[in-house]
């Protein structure tokens, strides 16, 4: 028993410790960002009221159906619902009646207000969208600039273990009086430094998990970590096409640029609302009425009695029905008012539209270029490091045999350590511009 109880208490805590260790990929991230995100929540909830505000335009085509009674006790002095004369003893009075009443025309507005609705729905449903393709982007830049700081410290951590190698191998050559103690000193400085470096990095590591975490909705910081995976620059073909083409293709499937076309028609929908008041509105109406009364005396054949409740409900209902026509004359220019307000609306979602578009070509020709500049930029630091690399080797010939002193050898160095940095920051700079281009071609984001 004790060992079926020690069994199962490790592989608990071994499926814990798997757990908090999870790594998690871009893909990953990205669907847990999109399903987890507060606004979007308050966009499907903005999304659900304009599914609920196209049922109600639907339900205002059909007649409605009411019901009502009233119970009411007179005491003293009240006119019998019989006769209608007035008497002064006690009466128990009942009434009850259904009623309904459709709207036959009323300048097609109901029918706008469907239509305006149904917009209002597919106009929210691409305002997720959008926001969903925004965090996506936010995501996949939170995501590099992890990839990105973890491989800045693997960097000052292998840098330091060669300095660490150097520093002993100076010490030995200083205590036998090879060296000067100035070169051990020069060597310690670099050192130091780079500790300091690698201290820096592991807090740029800390906070870019953490920034990750929070754009997730993850509070659990220290246990939240992306997958161990080295990227190279992935290949695309995404310069084969202009500008323009991307622009052009963008057009067709941007979400901003659907939402801001759905705003478009909107705006005309509610237009065609305002100026349907200009109609006048015909409408039909059917009441059905009955009432029981305990003072109620009818003629029988042994004289006046007082029917019971059943068959008062028989005698005294009727039915009454009709239609209704409103012609607007005159309300103080209330409704060409509201068209010329509805006109302004409809203009401005105009401008916005053709604003939204210029910002789209503005974004991807900006885009365009930061690929062009990140991609040469990212090669220039490659060969930059090519380089420091080939002069520190050669500088680090001259000091073994104690032709440079070790300040020189150290800002060789340096340089390299700088150059390895900025190889780093512009890879980084260049995948990220890359795949905002591809995104606004219609490609999925994706790292591999």
């Amino acid at each position: 028993m004790k060992r079926s109880i020690t069994t199962f208490l490790l592989l608990f805590a071994i499926c814990i410790s798997n757990a908090q260790m999870r790594k998690w990929t871009l893909q990953e991230c990205v669907e847990y960002a999109v399903e987890n995100n507060l606004t979007i929540e308050q966009f499907e909830l903005d999304l659900e009221n304009a599914i609920i505000d196209k049922s109600d335009a639907l339900g205002n085509l059909l007649p409605n159906l009411n019901g009502s009674t009233s119970i009411s006790s007179n005491t003293g002095f009240s006119i019998n619902p019989t006769n209608n004369l007035p008497t002064n003893q006690t009466a128990l009075n009942v009434n009850m009646g259904l009623s309904s009443n459709v709207t036959l025309f009323d300048g097609l507005r109901n029918l706008h207000q469907i239509n305006r609705a149904k917009i209002n729905a597919i106009a929210n449903q691409y305002r997720l969208d959008d926001l969903k393709d925004d965090i996506r982007l936010s995501v996949a830049n939170a995501y590099l600039q992890v990839l990105s700081s973890k491989e800045q410290l693997k960097t000052f951590r292998a840098q330091y273990a060669v300095t660490e190698q150097e520093l002993n191998r100076t010490k030995e050559l200083v205590e036998s009086g090879v060296l000067p103690r100035g070169d051990l000193l020069e060597i310690e400085a670099t050192a130091a430094t780079q500790q300091q470096q690698i201290v820096n990095g592991e807090g740029m590591v800390l906070i870019s998990r953490v920034n990750l975490a929070q754009l997730l909705q993850i509070t659990d910081y220290e246990n939240f970590d992306i997958a161990e995976e080295e990227f190279l620059i992935p290949p695309s073909d995404i310069l084969d096409n202009s500008a323009k083409v991307i622009f052009d293709k963008a057009l067709s499937f941007r979400n901003d640029i659907k939402f801001s076309e759905s705003n478009v028609d909107l705006a005309e929908e509610d237009l065609k609302i305002a100026k349907g008041a200009y109609y006048p509105t015909l409408s039909a109406f059917f009441q059905y009425g009955t009432r029981y009364s305990d003072v109620t005396q009818i003629p029988g054949a042994n004289g006046p009695y007082t029917p019971n409740f059943t068959d008062q409900l028989w005698i005294f209902d009727g039915i009454s029905y009709g239609a209704q026509l409103n012609v607007p004359v005159f309300n103080g220019w209330s409704t060409k008012n509201n068209v010329k307000r509805s006109q302004i609306s409809l203009e401005r979602a105009k401008l916005q539209l053709e604003q939204t578009k210029l910002d789209l070509e503005t974004n991807i020709q900006q885009a365009y270029v930061d690929v062009n500049t990140f991609e040469k930029a990212y090669e220039a630091a490659e060969k930059t490091l090519e380089a420091r690399r080939l002069a520190y080797e050669y500088a680090k010939e001259r000091y073994d045999v104690g032709l440079m002193n070790a300040f020189d050898f150290s800002q060789a160095q340096a340089r390299v350590d700088n150059a390895q940095a900025d190889v780093i920051r512009t890879k980084y700079d260049y995948i990220f511009r890359l795949k905002i281009l591809e995104f606004y071609f219609g490609l999925p984001i994706s790292l591999n």
